[in-house]
């Protein structure tokens, strides 16, 4: 069969110079820029695993990401591409765009099947199909199974009445099919990297544990499944050969929850050679010191802690289980191999109050996290914070189909008087910021904690630079690059960094070549690029003072905007249907090399 994944766009965005649509399809009167951050347009990871199983399954598969289209743009796609099944993934974030791109699928292609999944879809499966006759089936949960066993149906010509793990429009009414068991072995899955590129991966599924907040349970159920290790090691292995940059994100719920199986995942990337730079997700209270150490060795160089609060009243509330001092313990023990912290916090959950939020932020500050990001609290339907403000009246599961927000942001049970507060400090903290770096007397420590590490080697030249020590961060970056770093081209940005520095920028412009040529996606060697080149152009040092380089090597991936991970330009044969091929590796983004040419041009 023809099939079409499809990540709708939030509402009807609006086209260059086009007007704004002021009715309830267009975007909400009060949605300010940045509201829909770079998460927001990364394609599911549930997409691409349904893909995968299709193809393996012997379906034509177009996987397309139109997250960031103008409303324009998507009917026009939508216009060529013609398909048995249409499939969305729909989150609270683009309800409203699942609905209006269902209702344009069913006015071009009457006959096809329009399929919706995903967390928001899945505990309101039968509100959805009530409120849009547009939709078809809804597959609810972990899907995988129940999607071929859909398409096997409809290619078939059976009935869809009575599939398991699904809610379908069927002549005598909706009709809930019996509940699907959970994989148990994910092994038996086709990995997603078998036929698309991508920096983010999943090897496991679900979370022992039941925040308020949160609603893995309802698409996950609860508890938590892995892949074997040696499964993901050839996971891992096949997504690093699609990518240009080895970095990978690991987006688990909760990566580290098998502490046993971590270890020999570090164990495993080391015995096959793997080098490459990593992130993950994970909880304070599933770490350790011997964990921390191997993970920091097998290249994991950012770790992402859902902390939400520094108040030890609001952790308990929302049923966290963790406390301010393990917090604290677990962000030291990261730091001391040199893995940045980053701390995911929020604003108005259960107890909070303006003497919560004033702790949270002394907290923070005792803390010392590389990084934190504040997010509003948010309620999604199938959460606990759902099903209880329901149950208390103040929330009515009407307002996911009648209202224009983007997601339903209210403080859980805050004093009116506080409210305002909350506002004014999100307002004040909002994005990601910067709280902590270590100094050079501090990275030289983390360097003898690992031994003679790349890593190290590399974080503590960039330490050395911003305490003006250009010789000594020379010979550190060199290091870097002689014991084989993952991103080589950061050690050549901190070369360049460091000839800067003492004056030599011919030498800087040249390392600097270097480095684009390694790691051309990576956001520092791109943001020195563009403030050097310039300069040299304008006449070098006979014009205006040399730029400042930056040498932070930071885990940031200057994320490409191709499909499907992101939403870039479709390829001139979106709409054709052949059979399915292994895409080809995509070149680096970066400068062009015409661009790299003048640049060694100007310096020689």
């Amino acid at each position: 069969m023809k099939v079409a994944l499809l990540y709708p766009p939030p509402w009807k965005i609006p086209a260059r110079g086009e007007a704004v649509d002021t009715s309830r399809d267009g975007p909400p009167g009060d949605v300010q820029p940045g509201d829909l951050d770079a998460d927001f347009f990364q394609l599911p990871y549930g997409l691409l695993s349904l893909g995968a199983e299709a193809l393996r399954a012997g379906h034509q598969v177009k996987v397309l990401n139109l997250s960031g289209f103008a409303w324009t743009h998507v009917e026009g796609v939508l216009g060529a591409l013609d398909a048995d099944v249409y499939g969305m993934s729909c989150w609270t974030a683009n309800r409203r765009g699942v609905a209006l791109v269902a209702d344009l699928v069913k006015r071009l292609r009457p006959r096809a099947t329009v399929v919706v999944g995903g967390p928001h879809a899945t505990p309101l499966a039968e509100p959805m199909l009530r409120h849009h006759p547009s939709v078809d089936v809804v597959c609810l949960g972990e899907s995988e199974a129940t999607f071929l066993e859909l398409l096997a149906r409809l290619e078939r010509g059976r009935s869809l009445e009575g599939l398991a793990g699904a809610v379908v429009r069927a002549p005598s009414g909706l009709s809930r099919g019996p509940e699907r068991p959970s994989i148990e072995d994910l092994d038996t899955l086709c990995a997603p990297q078998a036929y698309f590129a991508s920096h983010i991966v999943m090897t496991s599924r679900g979370c022992p544990w039941a925040c308020t907040f949160c609603g893995a349970d309802t698409t996950w159920g609860r508890g938590f499944r892995g892949h074997s290790v040696a499964y993901t090691l050839d996971l891992l292995e096949r997504a690093l050969e699609r990518l240009p940059v080895k970095m990978l994100q690991v987006k688990d719920d909760t990566f580290t929850t098998n502490r046993r199986r971590v270890l020999s995942l570090c164990e495993g990337i080391l015995a096959r050679g793997l080098r490459f730079e990593w992130s993950c997700d994970t909880r304070v209270d599933v770490l350790s010191d011997e964990l921390l150490r191997a993970m920091r060795l097998a290249g994991c160089r950012r770790l992402s802690l859902g902390v939400e609060s520094g108040s030890r009243e609001v952790l308990a509330r929302i049923d966290k289980k963790i406390t301010p001092e393990k917090i604290l313990q677990s962000a030291e023990l990261a730091r001391r191999y040199g893995i940045q912290v980053r701390f995911y916090m929020m604003v108005g959950n259960r107890g909070e109050t303006r003497e919560t939020l004033e702790e949270t932020w002394a907290f923070l500050q005792r803390a010392r996290p590389h990084q934190y990001l504040f997010s509003c609290l948010s309620i999604y339907p199938g959460t606990r914070d759902y099903h209880d403000a329901v149950a208390a009246g103040w929330l009515s599961p009407e307002v996911y189909f009648t209202g224009d927000f983007q997601e339903f942001k209210v403080p859980f049970d805050a004093p009116p008087e506080d409210v305002d507060f909350f506002e004014a400090f999100f307002q004040q903290h909002k994005g990601l910021r910067t709280l902590y770096r270590e100094s050079a007397e501090e990275c030289r420590a983390i360097l003898a904690r690992l031994g003679d590490h790349a890593g190290a080697h590399l974080d503590l030249a960039c330490a050395l630079l911003r305490e003006g020590d250009p010789e000594g961060a020379e010979a550190s970056a060199a290091r870097a690059l002689t014991l084989g770093h993952a991103l080589p081209g950061l050690c050549h940005n901190a070369l360049a960094c460091a000839a800067s520095a003492r004056g030599d920028h011919a030498l800087a412009a040249r390392r600097l070549a270097d480095a684009l040529d390694a790691d051309p996606q990576h956001p520092s060697v791109l943001r020195n690029f563009e403030a050097l080149k310039p300069w040299l152009d304008a006449g070098g040092a006979s014009g205006a003072a040399p730029p400042r380089l930056s040498a932070e090597s930071d885990f940031q991936l200057l994320e490409r905007t191709a499909q499907p991970c992101l939403p870039g330009p479709l390829p001139l044969d979106f709409a054709q249907w052949t059979p399915a091929e292994e895409p080809r590796r995509q070149p680096p983004l970066g400068p062009s090399e015409s661009a790299r040419r003048r640049l060694r041009l100007v310096t020689a």
